[in-house]
């Protein structure tokens, strides 16, 4: 039998046990619209008590975009200690390449992905967006367009970049994400796509670790046992977190809510057992579940 996974109500529970927080944005902080309830307030509370909070998000934008955002839904700077983004990660691996593969890359990309991701390739220096695949040496997939847009509407795009051999930077790993009430697919699902393809991709975000140690040095260096990280998925947040060698906990009203029986994440209890399970299939820890971010 898989081991029992403790059932929380809210981080007042297991605050004392932590100082410092790595938190989810997108399915722990708010749903892409709007913070959920309870969790502005959780926020001020984690640091009134003396905890730092470290956002890492899996959007592929840079830190100054995704604070902007952060604002106008009302979470302002003084609701967190730092903020980091897979997109300010691939960023300054374009900018610094940290590794041959990405030293290899040649000047010319092709964009896959909004326009209002484009400061993930601006201020590169000899970096030059083009517009065809026969015209770039790689591909910066930073998710799809529109929202309505399904893998398929991506495939020509893919395979023509496939059988060019452009090796690819994935600037989200996520696969799906739920925007309000909606299932969106994201960069990730492209990039798996692209793999069947037979095509080369390195990816920045959770679970890698390069992310994970950014948010060791803004956390300000504390133990590792005393970090906590929160998230909605066990592939990128609970994986990352059990890469990273720190205690994860999951909410269960995130993406894996319909698996685990939690219709309405204001009434509905997660299944714990079956989440026992899934998580010892996946040879992961987790060390506590909530249904929602509150405190």
């Amino acid at each position: 039998m898989s081991p029992a996974i403790p059932l929380f109500t809210g981080l007042s529970q297991l605050a004392d046990r932590y100082d410092g927080f790595v938190l989810d944005l997108w399915g722990v902080v708010h749903d892409g619209i709007a913070p959920y309830a309870g969790v502005p307030e959780c926020l001020k509370t984690l640091r009134a008590q003396g905890k730092r909070v470290c956002l890492l998000s899996n959007a592929p934008r840079r830190v100054d975009a995704a604070a902007a955002r952060l604002t106008e839904m009302g979470l302002t700077p003084d609701h967190y200690d730092a903020l980091l983004t897979s997109g300010e990660a691939t960023h300054d691996a374009l900018r610094d390449p940290p590794d041959a593969w990405h030293r290899a890359l040649g000047p010319k990309l092709l964009h896959i992905g909004p326009d209002r991701d484009a400061g993930v390739y601006l201020d590169l220096g000899d970096r030059l967006k083009v517009d065809r695949p026969e015209d770039a040496d790689f591909v910066l997939n930073t998710g799809i367009v529109d929202f309505s847009e399904s893998l398929a509407d991506y495939e020509p795009i893919l395979a023509a970049c496939a059988a060019l051999k452009l090796p690819m930077v994935c600037a989200n790993p996520d696969l799906v994400v739920h925007v309000g009430p909606q299932l969106v697919i994201c960069a990730g699902e492209l990039a798996r796509r692209y793999e069947e393809l037979g095509g080369d991709v390195r990816q920045h975000g959770k679970p890698y670790p390069g992310v994970y140690a950014r948010c060791f040095d803004l956390l300000g260096g504390m133990a590792p046992d005393r970090i906590l990280a929160v998230g909605d998925s066990l592939r990128t947040d609970m994986a990352g977190a059990n890469a990273a060698g720190i205690d994860g906990l999951l909410i269960a009203g995130g993406i894996h809510r319909e698996e685990l029986g939690v219709a309405d994440p204001l009434t509905d209890l997660p299944d714990v057992d079956r989440l026992a399970a899934i998580a010892a299939q996946a040879g992961l820890r987790i060390s506590a579940v909530m249904n929602r971010l509150g405190w």
